[in-house]
């Protein structure tokens, strides 16, 4: 009986997360009807066995639209967490191998950007590059990159001085090969835990851009855009709001649950 218990306090994460991946690889399985296709003697249409979603201003299946917009949330907020986990990595490394005045220099620029929060940051920087995709991509990676790095800093300031790694040097291992071999692989620990929290935190901002309207343009249904678009019609079509933004909450709270697991077995923990 525990153990159904705890199962089935676990599956609703789960179940979200995997709908999740297959409305990103596969959304045809979730809905097969077309996000663009727009008719409108049928707009603004509550849900219905037609229309399990209802219909927004345009006509177009509102389910559809959810299903075909995880593919861009998701998207968007994966490849900034690529970017911040790979270059905060990087700098993170840098910052705490190199010589005293690399670390300050660098430590510096990460408390700068880190006074900032991350979506005011986001929106600094799509105010250089100007809105679009890659810029949201570019911009919410380079918010995230501080709290990398940071981490990873700290990780390599403890590995350097370990035993293993003072042996590897008097056996004359280049400087290179012993950071590959050593450093690197024993400071990822902490990574896939906060890339998991991270991805939540990127869908937020990536719908919180879009909705301003510096993501994907329209057509394109992706969940902060179809709120942005269905903020007009609220009182008359709740539906149209109501849908993207229980995606948007679901997978967030989806992937803090799934991060917070994965840190209390990081840390030795039950999860």
């Amino acid at each position: 009986m525990a153990a159904i218990t705890l199962t089935a306090r676990r599956s609703p994460p789960v179940i979200v997360l995997l709908l999740l991946v297959v409305a990103v690889a596969v959304p045809g399985l979730l809905s097969g009807t077309d996000p663009l296709a727009a008719d409108p003697l049928h707009a603004l249409e509550a849900p219905s066995a037609a229309h399990w979603f209802g219909t927004d201003h345009l006509g177009r299946d509102v389910l559809a639209r959810v299903v075909h917009g995880a593919r861009h949330s998701a998207s968007i907020g994966l490849a900034a967490v690529a970017l911040a986990v790979g270059a905060g990595v990087l700098l993170g490394l840098v910052a705490g191998l190199s010589h005293r005045w690399v670390d300050e220099a660098l430590t510096r620029c990460f408390d700068v950007l880190s006074t900032f929060p991350e979506l005011l940051l986001a929106l600094l920087v799509i105010a250089i590059t100007g809105p679009g995709t890659g810029n949201v991509i570019f911009a919410i990676g380079i918010a995230q990159i501080p709290t990398y790095a940071r981490v990873i800093r700290a990780q390599a300031f403890v590995v350097r001085r370990a035993g293993y790694v003072e042996q590897a040097v008097t056996f004359g291992l280049s400087r290179t090969a012993l950071t590959l071999r050593h450093v690197l692989p024993n400071v990822l620990g902490p990574i896939p835990v906060m890339a998991t929290l991270g991805l939540g935190q990127a869908v937020i901002a990536a719908s919180g851009l879009s909705f301003l309207g510096m993501g994907p343009q329209p057509p394109a249904a992706e969940w902060g855009a179809m709120l942005s678009e269905a903020r007009n019609y609220l009182r008359v079509a709740w539906w149209q709001t109501l849908f993207p933004a229980a995606a948007i909450s679901l997978t967030v709270v989806s992937l803090t649950v799934a991060g917070r697991r994965l840190q209390r077995r990081f840390e030795g923990r039950n999860a």
